[in-house]
């Protein structure tokens, strides 16, 4: 897999606060440890950030879990994580536990990530999906049980269906894009926050079908196909990839991804210093995991929050109402609610 490929490589330390490469020894100095949860989406990203870093900085023990979006927010709202992985921006509810719990945060998006349906290798027949044909295997509403009631012409085969579990930010993101606020996704689907388990479900499976990261897919394109999705503006199908995905044409399912960052724990120095190590090779990061990166400027202004105390959230007005856009326009300074 790509991300094992980080943990092979030595990292030049140049950004900001960090300390020269040539001081090994101050580096074999600074020890403690780093607490992640969250999005199986991002893990690839910050378990190839923290392998990297654990390169220069070899007494800091650097621990990143997969508990989902949702589950990562839990931990992180009561103080039990440093930094937070996540597919989405902090929900309200989420966002109001932090303050009771008096935790403050760094909302840091760290690349794009196009949300990848996907079908086994072997399917000869589904060329592409309509967000209206998705919502036909996905809702509760439309629960088709067979292909040829997706789309006429499609055998009579049963669907098999693979998602990721309720836990998770690309569930959310996914359920909101398909079946909006009042609808829900079906509930006979099987489902895992490992998106791994996802990937084997539906490589096992020939008439299968499953999403989760764009990484995933391209980590597992010898046994899977991913599906083009009709773009609703221009009606034209349009495939997962890094130029798609940057310049929005893969819609609606391009999205940002992000870290959230207790303010208290970005106070101790191996905290700040993986942060800076993150957010420095957040590009390259990105890539090499199947990811998009973002615009230059976005992470320098993610750590010109960090180095000014900038905390709190871009994705919520100031009396907690979701705020959506694209994420060069939201991530600014002026826009923060905290």
């Amino acid at each position: 897999m790509r991300r094992r490929v980080f943990r092979n490589f030595v990292t030049a330390v140049v950004f900001g606060f960090l300390v020269p490469a040539s001081s090994q020894a101050q580096n074999a100095s600074l020890l403690g440890k780093v607490d992640i949860d969250g999005s199986s989406t991002v893990y690839p990203i910050s378990e190839a950030a923290a392998s990297g870093f654990t390169k220069d900085f070899p007494n800091v023990k650097v621990n990143v879990g997969v508990s989902g979006t949702g589950g990562g927010f839990k931990r992180f709202t009561i103080g039990q994580t440093d930094i937070s992985d996540a597919s989405r921006p902090i929900k309200s509810t989420e966002f109001e536990a932090a303050r009771e719990s008096g935790i403050e945060f760094f909302e840091i998006p760290v690349a794009y990530d196009g949300l990848t349906l996907v079908v086994h290798k072997d399917n000869d027949f589904v060329d592409h999906l309509s967000v209206d044909e998705i919502r036909k295997i996905f809702t509760a509403e439309g629960s088709a049980k067979t292909w040829s009631e997706v789309r006429d012409g499609w055998p009579q085969k049963p669907i098999k269906i693979f998602a990721p579990g309720t836990d998770s930010g690309t569930f959310d993101y996914f359920k909101e894009v398909v079946a909006d606020k009042e609808g829900s996704l079906r509930s006979d689907m099987s489902t895992s926050e490992d998106d791994n388990v996802l990937v084997t479900g539906v490589s096992g499976s020939p008439n299968a079908i499953g999403f989760f990261g764009v990484a995933y897919y391209e980590e597992n394109q010898d046994k899977l196909k991913s599906v083009p999705i009709i773009n609703p503006e221009t009606n034209e199908p349009v495939s997962p990839d890094a130029t798609t995905i940057e310049n929005g044409t893969y819609a609606p399912f391009s999205r940002p991804l992000f870290i959230y960052v207790n303010a208290r724990s970005f106070k101790r120095p191996e905290v700040r210093r993986f942060v800076a190590y993150y957010l420095q090779m957040a590009p390259k990061l990105a890539a090499q995991t199947g990811y998009v990166a973002l615009p230059k400027t976005v992470y320098a202004e993610a750590m010109k929050h960090c180095r000014g105390g900038n905390t709190g959230t871009h994705y919520l007005t100031e009396d907690l109402k979701k705020r959506s856009g694209a994420v060069t326009e939201l991530y600014k300074t002026t826009s923060t609610v905290n």
